[in-house]
């Protein structure tokens, strides 16, 4: 008989002070619009061609700084889950800047 157990996965953790909260909040903010204000802000000073190839390139940035954050707090076992701008960012938040 084979003995395969599944671990359980952690929960994202939860922050109890309020400073932490705002931190994750405002990291999650980035996260989620920060292409979006370069694409508008950059159709707003230039061209709408400039505007859409810096959406584009922001969006690959932006995934590039996703995935270094999410592989950077979130354990080894767990990478194979989704995880959604606000739990990379209260994991982050969780690991590196409130301890």
């Amino acid at each position: 008989m084979q003995d395969d157990y599944i671990e359980m996965i952690e929960p994202t953790p939860k922050l109890t002070s309020k400073k932490c909260r705002v931190i994750a909040m405002v990291l999650r903010f980035f996260l989620q619009f920060f292409t979006y204000l370069i694409g508008v802000l950059t159709w707003y000073l230039y061209d709408y061609f400039i505007a859409i190839l810096a959406l584009v390139l922001s969006f690959i940035i932006m995934g590039i700084v996703r995935s270094k954050l999410r592989n950077s707090v979130i354990p080894f076992k767990q990478r194979e889950y989704q995880y959604d701008d606000k739990s990379i960012a209260i994991w982050y938040t969780a690991k590196v800047l409130c301890f």
